[in-house]
């Protein structure tokens, strides 16, 4: 494929070597002549292990060149990608500066183009920039319309500086946002060779990736950094506790814990957690993230009162009572702490659940059942059909399969508020995902 890359930087000028070394013609462009001037030469601009080996090579080969001039670039090619820096605002935000310039000078190149051009976002820009701006700013240069006369999509990249070579080839993944299905076939046509799975999103799925990479990232390196304080005020080595953490790859380094959804609760996470911090504080070890979890936590119950209040109705139909299905266990279960706000806000509650009703009756649960929370627990119903029937919004608390039934199976005048993640698409006028 013939390919121009704007903006010679790390990720313009690793994916334009790389790019040409898996087989592609490439065109780097960039304000800069002397940027231009070295890939030429076949420099690098930027200090990159393997970078100015492969551009030696493929200047060579005349598979790759630099150059300033938009039109001959966007002209003679059949792809371009922005790879344009996004330095941070004061206040934080992204300077779009770069994109805005380099979408207004292709879109003026494409006005002369009478064949079909795919225009890709490489740079990392906030969910919302590539519908709401780089597409207007191409129509409006191009006279043309997106999706029709020519393509748009967005990919990420995950190319690490002093690895950023060795990530192009070996990626965990290929994200490809599409505007229209054309530019997703193209794009995922250059990158066919490559291993890992092609994933092909909305604009603002791909977009979003990005960014909840690198927070995790940062999180991860957060996290250790302050169990290995904790650790190291206690005389134990963080670095031997951190690495039986990693070796857990069933639970510790997994997917499970990382699906948006309702807070977390039970007899562990919430106690543990208060325990750690409250050491911490003996120990003057400040625990910035550690500290927050909690908090965090309690906002998603706040939130799903917010959104239960939002439907505008009264009688409420709460799906689950313990922390997770197939369990009796209520103790720190934030569906309780739902339901208790429900009624102090006097909502006209029914609440269904097999395993807390069983409990009730004969399990080992009773006592704290009956002491704890007997105002709660006078609320349930066994006849999971009377719920449904006698409310006009059904709260699903758990995975229990009978609840994905209900939802499913939704009268029209009732709402729903999803917390599990059974919903198949995102948020309705009748159903509500809470992070969906």
């Amino acid at each position: 494929m013939r390919i121009s890359v704007f903006g010679m930087g790390y990720v313009g000028a690793v994916s334009a070597a790389c790019l040409a070394d898996s087989g592609h013609t490439v065109i780097g462009v960039d304000v800069s002549e002397l940027k231009v001037d070295l890939i030429n030469r076949g420099r690098a601009p930027v200090v990159e292990p393997q970078l100015e080996e492969i551009l030696q090579r493929q200047v060579a080969a005349g598979n790759v060149r630099a150059s300033t001039d938009v039109q001959a670039a966007v002209a003679g090619t059949d792809l371009s990608m922005i790879c344009v820096g996004t330095p941070s605002k004061r206040n934080g935000d992204l300077d779009l500066h770069f994109v805005e310039a380099v979408s207004q000078e292709i879109g003026a190149a494409l006005r002369g183009i009478n064949r079909f051009h795919t225009v890709v976002v490489r740079s990392t820009v906030l969910p919302g920039t590539v519908r709401n701006v780089v597409i207007p700013i191409l129509e409006a240069a191009s006279g043309k319309v997106a999706g029709v006369d020519f393509g748009v999509a967005m990919n990420p990249e995950f190319l690490r500086e002093s690895t950023a070579v060795k990530d192009f080839y070996d990626p965990p993944m290929t994200v490809i946002g599409e505007f229209d299905f054309a530019a997703g076939e193209m794009v995922s046509a250059i990158y066919a060779n490559l291993p890992g799975p092609r994933m092909r999103r909305s604009l603002e799925v791909a977009e979003s990736v990005k960014y909840a990479c690198n927070a995790w990232h940062a999180a991860k390196i957060t996290f250790a950094n302050e169990i290995g304080a904790l650790a190291k005020a206690q005389g134990v080595d963080g670095r031997e506790v951190m690495e039986i953490i990693c070796a857990d790859r069933k639970l510790n380094i997994s997917e499970y814990y990382l699906r948006p959804g309702f807070a977390f609760g039970g007899s562990c996470l919430p106690k543990d957690l208060r325990a750690v911090t409250y050491r911490a504080s003996q120990l003057d070890v400040e625990l910035s993230m550690i500290n927050s979890i909690l908090r965090s936590n309690k906002q998603q119950i706040e939130k799903a009162v917010e959104m239960v209040s939002s439907f505008g109705m009264r009688r409420v139909g709460m799906l689950g009572l313990s922390f997770k299905a197939d369990t009796d266990d209520l103790r720190e279960s934030p569906l309780v702490e739902l339901a208790e706000t429900l009624i102090g806000k006097g909502y006209q509650l029914s609440i269904y659940d097999k395993n807390v009703e069983y409990a009730r009756v004969h399990g080992a649960n009773r006592d704290y059942i009956n002491a704890k929370i007997p105002h709660v627990s006078s609320l349930l119903n066994s006849n999971l059909d009377e719920v449904v029937e006698n409310s006009d919004v059904m709260v699903l608390g758990n995975k229990d399969s009978l609840f994905d039934e209900v939802l499913q199976n939704l009268p029209e005048d009732k709402r729903a508020l999803d917390l599990v993640g059974f919903m198949a698409a995102g948020s309705n006028g009748a159903s509500q995902g809470i992070c969906w």
